[in-house]
């Protein structure tokens, strides 16, 4: 007797609307969404949830960093393999349609291991580890991101002829939450809100920031890998839009030393299917014990997390006292100068923002860095014993600051037992490999400002 195989939604909808093409991709590790397009044929078959499902795509999107130069100092990619195909499946719950490329298809994948487990260094992949242990735990975290990011006045050959100086900002001026500034840039500012939506990725809130040509976009809360995949979606689809306008984004953490850096929060919250833990009633705070032992997880070991939410020589430029940023791992009732903000109000809307990460994340990593923290707290069951700081960091005066360079927090990150406990010794390993590269690329550069204060006088 014949057996019927039931057909997944959103391929049998890609079938009935004759796509020709479907467009597919996967984040590498610096958070860069690499990809392709697929005929309509070929996507059939990489669609299979069967053991012959997926599509090849070559492992070196793990074995180089963001300008395409491999590395020479990591194990589970490289030149001594030859840069084989890996197995990247497609995930088949992400389908949306790009609403400015002629409404393709689109889905995202994951890459698997030749045995068909997760591939141990696929930013997907960690985070959906982090994931399952939750679940294990009967909790399903819920998550919100937040992007700052400045816009400017370029292209791809304007910016390539500057060699990097002087780009021109989209604005003039400081103008936070300026009605006249967003109408000046109307027509890129209304697409990022409607196409957006129309791309699976809502934006609860669009406003310009403090600083010429900055906005701050906030994305709707959502299960915590649908909202990765929305933030990763969002930085790459502003980039795209902007193109159309002759705009160029930057999500680099802080491009002006004179203007503030650009931040990545992370708000989060736990579920368990049927209410928010982190709120109570009776509590004075409204704070759950739940909620408490997370944020004492945070407050505890985000430290040995950080080149996830501080991946970049530049990410530490951010990190200036009295520049929005916060320094020192310090949490605060509603206190926006605190790395870990306590929003706790109603049932629905009480919640830790996360404001540690920069907008250069990978969103996949950061969210899973924040997350593993949380919950290693909750597992442990710690106690909340620090007290809230109140004003300007007021109450912090013993705390240390976070180190100011890639290479500190990423030696801290490799020898961390609960960064291998909950990602795994071959992720941590090998992505202390790519950020001790990038940090060699930073020494090895001759910049700007060293020919400024030396050239002539020394």
């Amino acid at each position: 007797m014949a057996t019927s195989t039931k057909i997944h939604p959103a391929l049998a909808a890609v079938r009935k609307e004759g796509a020709t093409k479907v467009k597919v991709a996967v984040s590498d590790i610096d958070g860069i969404l690499r990809g392709k397009y697929l005929h309509i044929g070929k996507f059939e078959g990489a669609a299979d949830p069967g053991p012959g499902g997926g599509f090849g795509f070559c492992d070196v999107v793990f074995g180089w960093d963001s300008h395409d130069n491999c590395y020479d100092n990591t194990q589970v990619t490289g030149w001594q393999h030859g840069f084989p195909d890996a197995l990247a499946r497609v995930d088949l719950n992400t389908a949306r349609r790009v609403p400015w490329d002629s409404n393709v298809p689109f889905f995202l994948g994951d890459f698997v291991a030749a045995d068909g487990s997760p591939h141990p260094v696929c930013p997907r992949q960690t985070l959906k580890r982090v994931l399952a242990r939750a679940e294990k735990m009967g909790l399903a975290p819920m998550a919100g991101m937040e992007f700052e990011w400045f816009n400017f006045r370029e292209t791809p050959q304007t910016w390539a002829a500057k060699q990097g100086v002087g780009p021109e900002t989209l604005t003039p001026g400081m103008f936070g939450y300026s009605l006249l500034r967003m109408a000046d840039n109307a027509g890129f500012f209304n697409a990022l809100m409607d196409e957006m939506a129309a791309f699976g990725v809502p934006i609860e809130g669009l406003h310009t920031e403090t600083g010429p040509g900055v906005y701050e976009a906030a994305i709707a809360f959502s299960g915590a890998l649908e909202q990765a995949d929305r933030a990763i979606l969002f930085k790459s689809g502003a980039r795209e839009i902007g193109k159309r306008f002759g705009i160029m984004p930057s999500f680099m953490a802080k491009w002006h030393q004179q203007y503030p850096g650009c931040s990545g929060h992370i708000h989060q919250s736990l579920s368990d299917g049927k209410a928010n833990l982190f709120y109570d009633a009776k509590s004075p705070r409204k704070m759950s014990r739940v909620f408490e032992s997370y944020l004492a997880g945070q407050m505890a070991c985000l430290m040995e997390f950080a080149p996830m939410f501080w991946p970049t020589i530049n990410s530490y430029k951010r990190l200036v006292d009295g520049f929005w940023a916060p320094v020192k791992p310090t949490w605060g009732m509603d206190n926006r100068t605190a790395s870990f903000r306590v929003i706790a109000g109603s049932p629905k809307s009480t919640r830790l923002e996360t404001r540690c990460p920069g907008a250069d994340v990978n969103p996949y990593l950061a969210m899973a860095a924040v997350i593993a923290a949380g919950l290693h707290g909750v597992e442990k069951g710690l106690k909340l014993t620090a007290p809230p700081i109140t004003g300007t960091n007021e109450g912090s005066e013993h705390i240390p600051r976070a180190p100011r360079t890639l290479i500190e927090t990423t030696r801290n990150f490799e020898r961390s037992q609960i960064a291998r406990d909950w990602l795994g010794d071959t992720f941590v390993e090998h992505f202390a490999a790519t950020r001790e590269w990038e940090w060699r690329q930073w020494q090895d550069a001759v910049t700007d400002w060293e020919r400024k204060r030396y050239f002539e006088i020394i």
